[in-house]
């Protein structure tokens, strides 16, 4: 009697394990993480790479650092060159502030000339001789200022210049776009660097994407927004669920990939969906999943 018990025990196990295995998904696909391969925007030797290969890193987050001497020296020299420049239309100003309280003087002289004109205790050549003065003092301001603009405009260039080589100085710091996971290097301390090359990648795995494929048939009950079931294999006979969102649904069919079987069998032409799900750390690029709809 016992033994007859045990195999039935053992039947029931065997059908329900066969059971949870055949219990088939809507859709197959693999995961996907967004991944960003970081490149130098400048050229130089690598003075530091703090980036490790299985290392998380925040958005922001400095990965690289590029020799930055030769910019150094481009600062100081402008620097210097626009401390010159400043001090120009510093000696300017000051000329004219000069020039004008010689004016103001000339003007109470010609009061009191004008004065003595009317009484005959002046010559109009006196009078003529300090307006002449000051016509000659305004043209000397009007020939400084239009100095100073010319020397204001160089000082723009030089400022333009300057924000070049701290926009040069800033893209020497190669940072993450994004936080995740350093997956790859491609560089080392010490190492010569060029503009556009490739330094690392980082991948953000806390959201995983699962693609998948799906027919014609299905495709009317599937919306952007709408929540669904992911699961991948735990064990032999079990699997693991997860909750996941439709981020996108395709707009035009394609051709089956080879590697994509669908729950439909013979279909042609499927319309790829994209799934978001929130990664725990179990979900890794390329492997397979699953999708109930």
């Amino acid at each position: 009697m016992m033994k007859h018990k045990f195999w039935i025990a053992i039947a029931l196990s065997l059908a329900w394990g066969c059971s949870s295995k055949t219990d088939q998904a809507d859709a197959y696909g693999t995961f996907e993480a967004q991944e960003v391969t970081v490149s130098a925007q400048t050229g130089g030797q690598i003075l530091a790479f703090e980036a490790q290969e299985g290392a998380p890193v925040e958005e922001g987050a400095l990965i690289a650092l590029i020799d930055t001497t030769l910019y150094k020296l481009q600062l100081e020299e402008l620097y210097a060159g626009m401390g010159g420049v400043k001090s120009k239309v510093v000696t300017i100003g000051a000329q004219n502030e000069i020039l004008k309280e010689q004016i103001a003087n000339l003007k109470v002289n010609i009061a009191r000339v004008e004065k003595m004109l009317k009484e005959d205790a002046a010559t109009r050549k006196q009078y003529d001789d300090l307006t002449g003065q000051v016509a000659v003092l305004e043209k000397q301001i009007a020939a400084n200022t239009t100095q100073m603009n010319s020397v204001n405009a160089e000082l723009l260039v030089m400022q333009a210049k300057k924000n070049l080589v701290l926009e040069q100085f800033s893209r020497s710091r190669v940072c993450s776009p994004i936080s995740g996971v350093v997956i790859e290097k491609y560089a080392e301390a010490g190492e010569i660097t060029a503009a556009g090359k490739p330094l690392a990648k980082v991948a953000n795995l806390s959201l995983m994407k699962l693609k998948v494929y799906v027919s014609g048939a299905q495709l009317g009950k599937l919306k952007t927004g709408h929540a669904c079931t992911v699961r991948i294999d735990d064990g032999e006979k079990g699997y693991r669920t997860f909750r996941g969102r439709i981020s996108r649904v395709s707009e035009k069919a394609e051709f089956t990939p080879k590697i994509i079987q669908t729950k439909e069998e013979r279909v042609t032409l499927v319309y790829a969906v994209t799934i978001e799900v929130p990664n725990d750390g179990t979900l890794k690029a390329g492997m397979p999943g699953e999708a109930i709809f």
